[in-house]
C-alpha cells in the first residue's frame, strides 16, 4: 500500500496539480532526505517515523522513475535499465562494505545509509518496471499486477520449499513489490482510455494513506532483533521459552565471556532498534 501511495501521490503532485517532474523530485527528495537523517539519529524506534520514510522514498522513486523516463527521454527500458544498475551498484558496494547485505545487520549510520539507498532504488525501479511492463509490454495494469504477483508468489514457494538463501529471497521480493504496487496505483489514477479506472489521485492518495495510518495504529509493531542478541546457551538469562526466542539455561552458570557479549549485544540493540524494518 505504501507504493500504491507513492504513485497516486506522485502523480497528484507532478501531473495534477501539474507542478512536473523536476519540481516532484525536488520537494519529494527533500523530504526523503530529510527523514532518513531523522530515521538515522533516532535513539528508538518509531513506527510513524519508519513508515513516512518508506512512503517518501515511494514517491520520490516514482517522481524520479517518471523524471527519467519522459523527461530525460531515456524510455522506460532505458530508465528501468538504468536503475536496476544503480539499485545492484548499491547492493554490491553494501555486501562489498560489510560482508552482507542483510536487514538483520542495519545497526550502524553507515549500514542504514546502504539499507536506505537500496530501498530508494527500490522504489524508483518498481515504478520504471512496472510502467515498463504495462506499456512497453503491452500488458496493461492488470496484466503486469498478475506478472508481479506471480512472481511473489514464487518466491514464498521458494522460502517454504527449498534452501535458497532467505537474504536474496527478501530483496526480490521486496523489489517485487514496487512494480507490484506502482502498477495497482497507474490502475487507479490512469484514464480509462489508457486502461484505468480514472480516479481522483489526490482523494485516491488521501484513502490509501488514512489505510495505511490506521493500520500502524491497530497492528502491534516493534523493530527487529539483531544477530547478536541471540546469546549461546551458556549466556542465556533464566527465562521461559519463547519469550524473545531464548531457551533456559538449564542451570549453566554463565561464562565471564559470555556476559561480556551480551553486553555488546544489548548496545547493538538498541543501534538497531532505530531503523530495522518492524517485525510486526
Amino acid at each position: 500500500m505504501a507504493t500504491t501511495l507513492g504513485e497516486t501521490g506522485g502523480d497528484a503532485v507532478t501531473m495534477t496539480l501539474n507542478w512536473g517532474y523536476l519540481a516532484g523530485v525536488a520537494l519529494f527528495g527533500g523530504a526523503l532526505v530529510a527523514l532518513v537523517v531523522a530515521q538515522i539519529f533516532a535513539k528508538r524506534f518509531h513506527p510513524a517515523l519508519y513508515w513516512a520514510t518508506i512512503v517518501a522514498s515511494t514517491t520520490f522513486g516514482t517522481t524520479l522513475a517518471d523524471f527519467a523516463d519522459r523527461s530525460l527521454g531515456i524510455g522506460y527500458t532505458g530508465g528501468s535499465l538504468l536503475l536496476l544498475c544503480c539499485l545492484l551498484a548499491t547492493l554490491g558496494l553494501w555486501y562489498w562494505s560489510q560482508g552482507t547485505v542483510s536487514v538483520n545487520t542495519v545497526s550502524t549510520p553507515k549500514v542504514e545509509a546502504f539499507y536506505w539507498a537500496t530501498i530508494t532504488f527500490s522504489q524508483t525501479l518498481g515504478t520504471a518496471l512496472g510502467d515498463w511492463l504495462a506499456d512497453t509490454g503491452g500488458l496493461g495494469y492488470e496484466g503486469g499486477a498478475l506478472i508481479f504477483t506471480a512472481g511473489l508468489v514464487a518466491v514464498a514457494a521458494l522460502y517454504y520449499w527449498t534452501s535458497v538463501s532467505r537474504v536474496t529471497l527478501f530483496w526480490v521480493a521486496f523489489i517485487l513489490t514496487r512494480p507490484l504496487g506502482a502498477t495497482v496505483g497507474d490502475f487507479l489514477d490512469k484514464p480509462v482510455s489508457h486502461g484505468g479506472l480514472n480516479l481522483s489521485r489526490p482523494l485516491a492518495s488521501a484513502v490509501i494513506a488514512a489505510v495505511i495510518v490506521a493500520l500502524i495504529i491497530l497492528l502491534p509493531q516493534r523493530p527487529g532483533r539483531h544477530p547478536g542478541q541471540k546469546l549461546g546457551r551458556t549466556a542465556v538469562r533464566p527465562e521461559s521459552v519463547g519469550v524473545d526466542g531464548r531457551q533456559p539455561n538449564d542451570g549453566v552458570r554463565p561464562s565471564k565471556d559470555a556476559l561480556v557479549g551480551d553486553g555488546r549485544a544489548s548496545r547493538d540493540d538498541k543501534l538497531r532498534s532505530r531503523s530495522a524494518p518492524p517485525d510486526g
